[in-house]
C-alpha cells in the first residue's frame, strides 16, 4: 500500500534531485497603497482644488473606501486647507497636502509654515466660525480614527487625520502610528 497517497510520508524522489523550494515571497504593498503629496498657493482656490485632487486620487488608485468615508475625508481636507488659507497664509504662502494610504487606513495631512498651533475650541453656538477643527475631530472620531497636530522641523505645523478603511480582525480600527 502506498502511504504517500494518504498524506503519509513520501518516499525519496526518484530520478534527478528535486529543485529546492523557494520560500514564498512576502506580500508586497497592495495596488492602492502609497503616499502622494502636492502643494498649492495659500488662497481660496486651493480648497476645492485640494478636495478634488484627493477625491480623484482615491478613485484613480481604487482605494476601497466606502462613500461615507470618502465624504468624511473630503470634509476634513476642506476644513484643514481652509484653516491654512485663512490663518497661515501671511507666513505660509503655500500649503502642502499629503495623502497616505495603507492596507487598512488612509491619512490626510495639511502642512503650512506658520508656527501657531491651533486648538479645537469648545463650540459656541453664537459664533459663526471657528468650528473647523471640532468638525475634523468629530468626523475622525465617528470613523474610529485619530487626528493630531505636530510641529515641523522648520517651525510650521502638520495637522493630520487617519481613518480606517475597515475594522481590524478584533473589531478595532487598524491605523498608522501617529506621525507616520
Amino acid at each position: 500500500m502506498d502511504d504517500g497517497a494518504r498524506g503519509g510520508p513520501a518516499g525519496p524522489p526518484s530520478g534527478p534531485a528535486a529543485p529546492p523550494v523557494a520560500a514564498p515571497a512576502p506580500p508586497g504593498p497592495l495596488p492602492y497603497e502609497g503616499v502622494w503629496r502636492f502643494t498649492a498657493n495659500a488662497e481660496d482656490a486651493a480648497v476645492p482644488s485640494a478636495r478634488h485632487a484627493v477625491r480623484d486620487l482615491l478613485r484613480r488608485q481604487n482605494v476601497p473606501a466606502p462613500p461615507e468615508l470618502v465624504h468624511g475625508l473630503l470634509l476634513i481636507v476642506s476644513e484643514l486647507v481652509t484653516n491654512a488659507v485663512r490663518h497661515a497664509a501671511l507666513l505660509s504662502p503655500t500649503v502642502g497636502v499629503e495623502v497616505a494610504v495603507g492596507a487598512a487606513w488612509v491619512r490626510v495631512a495639511v502642512e503650512d509654515s506658520h508656527p501657531y498651533r491651533p486648538t479645537a475650541l469648545v463650540a459656541d453656538h453664537g459664533q459663526t466660525g471657528g468650528r473647523g477643527l471640532l468638525l475634523v475631530r468629530e468626523i475622525t472620531a465617528e470613523a474610529g480614527g485619530v487626528c493630531d497636530v505636530e510641529h515641523t522641523a522648520a517651525g510650521g505645523k502638520i495637522i493630520w487625520a487617519a481613518l480606517p478603511l475597515a475594522p481590524g480582525a478584533d473589531g478595532a480600527p487598524v491605523l498608522p502610528a501617529p506621525g507616520g
